[in-house]
């Protein structure tokens, strides 16, 4: 099973660059199979309805917005993150990755398995690192994929430090 592990967000706003810091985390201290894909989807939105519609299973990882404290994460499947029935409203590129599911689920490519691991910010300051509260859920994030990979029977080895 083709697996896509997208990462949205803009680097330059602090936390919003969640998404992609997780990317580059799981990157820089996991080995993935060849069916396992990463991405930095950056703030492409609806530029990227290829690389969804290539995957069998995606996680859209992401910062989100809505009531609670910073650094909690939040989990989403793909019913509640489709255009009119996600319960928060989601950073402003997400709106083109609702649009990419909807477009592709539309021309039937969307993936039954997809899920948002999103985390509530605590700064979108001018900034390229994460804030303190937010950085430790780059584990959390890593944790839950690489366990839902595993009971899949995907291995992912965890690199040497």
């Amino acid at each position: 099973m083709k697996t896509l592990i997208f990462g949205a967000g803009n680097l330059l706003l602090g936390d919003e660059g969640f998404g992609v810091h997780a990317i580059r985390h799981l990157e820089a201290n996991y080995d993935f199979p060849e069916e396992v894909e990463l991405y930095d989807g950056g703030t492409l939105g609806i530029m990227v309805t290829h690389k969804f519609e290539e995957a069998e299973r995606i996680y859209i990882l992401d910062v989100i917005e809505g009531q609670g404290a910073p650094g909690e994460l939040r989990r989403y499947e793909k019913e509640e993150i489709m255009l009119g029935g996600i319960p928060v409203k989601l950073s402003p590129h997400q709106i083109g990755i609702q649009e990419t599911l909807l477009m592709s689920e539309i021309r039937g490519f969307c993936p039954e398995k997809v899920t948002l691991l999103g985390v509530l910010p605590a700064s979108l300051d001018a900034s390229d690192q994460l804030s303190p509260v937010v950085r430790p859920k780059l584990d959390d994030v890593a944790g839950i994929i690489i366990d839902e990979l595993a009971a899949d029977g995907v291995a992912v080895l965890k690199k040497a430090a």
